[in-house]
C-alpha cells in the first residue's frame, strides 16, 4: 500500500464512524448536506441570473439592432441613407443594414369595434425582417409586401389583445406629428388605414404591448416625410464586436450622426443584472461558509475522538505530514461529495424549472411571464472549485491540531 493510498484509506475509514461515534457520523452527514445546499443554491441563483440576462438580451436584440446609426440632435431625419448603405455593408462583421423610421402613433379600430391605444410604429424594409418577425404567432410577414388594398401592419400580441385588434382587422393609424393647432382648436391629421397581417410575440412585455411594424414606405406616408429615415440598424455576426464596428461606422456617417451599440442602449439593465449576479454569489456563498464551519467542527471532534489512534499511528512510523494529510483528505472528501450532490440537484432543478416553467411572473411588473433558468456548464467548474477550496481551508486548523499530539502523552495511561 502506497503512502497516498494509506492516507486515503484512513481518511475514508474515519468518516464511516462506528456506533459509539454516531454523533460524528451525524455531523458528517450534516456537513455534506450543508455543502450540497450551498452549491445547489448557488447553481440555481446563477442559472436564474443567466436566464434573465439571456432572455432580455434575446428579446431586446430581436426588436432592435446590434449597432444603430442615429442623429446626434433631433432633426429632419437621415436623408442620405441610401449613400451610406453600401459603405456600411462593407464594414467587418456586418451581416445586414436596415434603414428604419419609427415614431409614436395612435391606433384605433372601426367605430363600435376595437379600443384605441398608443403604440410605437416602426417602418422596416419589407425584404429584411428582424429576427423577432421571422416566426410570427399569427399571420405572415410576407403580406407586408402586398401593395394592393390596405397596407399591412404587424402588432405585438399584448397590443393586439389590449386593443382587440385581431388578425385581418382594419386599424386606423394617427400620427401626432401631423396635428396642427388652429384658432378653432387642434386639427387632426388624415387617418391612415392598415390591415393587421401578423401578430408577433417576443416574450418581452414592453415590446409585445407597445410595438407595431409596417413597411418603410408605409411609415413614411404616416409620418408625412419624404425618403428619409431616423435610424440605420446594423446586424452583426458577433454581437460583442459592436463597439469595434461602431467606431468604424462613426468615421463613415459624418459629424451629424453617431453610432450607438446595444450595450450602450441597454447598459442600465445589463449593469443591474451584473450587480445582481455579484450579490447572488456573495449572499448565497454564505451558505458555503456555514458548511465550512460544520466541516471544521466535524474534524475537531474527529481529532479529539481519534487522539489515541493518532498516537498509535505516529508510534508505528506515520509521519506528521501524513497525519495532516489524513484530516485534510477528510474535509476534501466531505466537500467533494457535497459538491457532487449539490451540482446534480441544482442543475436538475434548474433544467426542470425552465422546461416546465414552474415559477410564474406578473408580466405587467417583470416583463416576463415566468422565471427563466439557464444553467451553464462553465459555472459548474468555478462553483465546484470554490466549494472544495473552502472545504480544504476548513481542514487546516484541525489537521494542524492532529499533528501536535504527543504519542507518549496520549498512550501513557493506555
Amino acid at each position: 500500500m502506497t503512502a497516498r493510498t494509506f492516507e486515503f484509506f484512513i481518511a475514508s475509514r474515519y468518516l464511516r464512524a462506528k456506533r459509539k461515534q454516531a454523533v460524528i457520523s451525524v455531523i458528517t452527514v450534516i456537513s455534506i448536506a450543508g455543502v450540497a445546499a450551498g452549491v445547489a443554491a448557488l447553481v440555481i441563483g446563477i442559472a436564474i441570473n443567466n436566464g434573465f440576462r439571456d432572455t432580455l438580451q434575446r428579446s431586446l436584440l430581436g426588436a432592435t439592432a446590434h449597432v444603430m446609426i442615429l442623429e446626434k440632435q433631433p432633426g429632419d431625419g437621415i436623408a442620405n441613407w441610401r449613400q451610406l448603405d453600401p459603405k456600411l455593408r462593407q464594414l467587418p462583421h456586418v451581416v445586414s443594414v436596415a434603414p428604419n423610421l419609427y415614431g409614436p402613433v395612435l391606433l384605433a379600430g372601426p367605430l363600435g369595434g376595437s379600443q384605441a391605444g398608443g403604440a410605437e410604429l416602426k417602418g422596416i424594409p419589407a425584404d429584411n425582417p428582424p429576427d423577432m418577425l421571422k416566426h410570427l404567432k399569427q399571420g405572415s410577414f410576407q403580406k407586408l409586401k402586398d401593395t394592393g388594398g390596405f397596407p399591412g401592419v404587424i402588432l405585438g400580441s399584448r397590443l393586439a389583445q389590449n386593443t382587440g385588434m385581431l388578425l385581418g382587422s382594419i386599424v386606423n393609424v394617427i400620427s401626432p406629428q401631423g396635428i396642427e393647432l388652429t384658432p378653432f382648436g387642434p386639427k387632426m391629421p388624415p387617418t391612415a388605414q392598415f390591415r393587421v397581417v401578423g401578430i408577433f410575440e417576443s416574450g418581452f412585455y414592453d415590446i409585445d404591448s407597445a410595438w407595431a411594424f409596417t413597411s418603410l414606405s408605409s411609415a413614411q406616408r404616416v409620418f408625412s416625410v419624404g425618403d428619409v429615415v431616423n435610424s440605420i440598424e446594423l446586424q452583426l455576426d458577433d454581437i460583442y464586436k459592436a463597439p469595434e464596428v461602431a467606431k468604424l461606422a462613426d468615421k463613415i456617417v459624418g459629424p451629424k450622426l453617431a453610432a450607438n451599440t446595444w450595450m450602450e442602449q441597454y447598459h442600465q439593465i445589463l449593469n443591474a443584472l451584473s450587480t445582481e449576479r455579484v450579490v447572488t454569489i456573495v449572499t448565497i456563498g454564505l451558505i458555503g461558509l456555514v458548511a465550512a464551519l460544520n466541516i471544521l467542527i466535524t474534524l475537531i471532534m474527529m481529532v479529539m475522538e481519534k487522539n489515541r489512534d493518532i498516537a498509535v499511528l505516529m508510534s508505528m512510523g506515520a509521519r506528521r505530514q501524513q497525519i495532516r494529510r489524513i484530516f485534510m483528505l477528510q474535509g476534501v472528501l466531505i466537500g467533494a461529495v457535497g459538491t457532487a450532490i449539490g451540482l446534480t440537484l441544482g442543475y436538475s432543478l434548474s433544467i426542470l424549472a425552465d422546461r416546465y416553467r414552474w415559477l410564474r411572473l406578473n408580466e405587467d411588473v417583470y416583463s416576463l411571464s415566468y422565471v427563466p433558468f439557464n444553467p451553464r456548464w462553465e459555472d459548474a467548474i468555478w462553483i465546484a472549485a470554490a466549494a472544495i477550496f473552502v472545504s480544504l481551508i476548513a481542514t487546516l486548523y484541525p489537521a494542524k491540531a492532529a499533528t501536535s499530539i504527543a504519542p507518549v502523552e496520549a498512550l501513557r495511561y493506555e
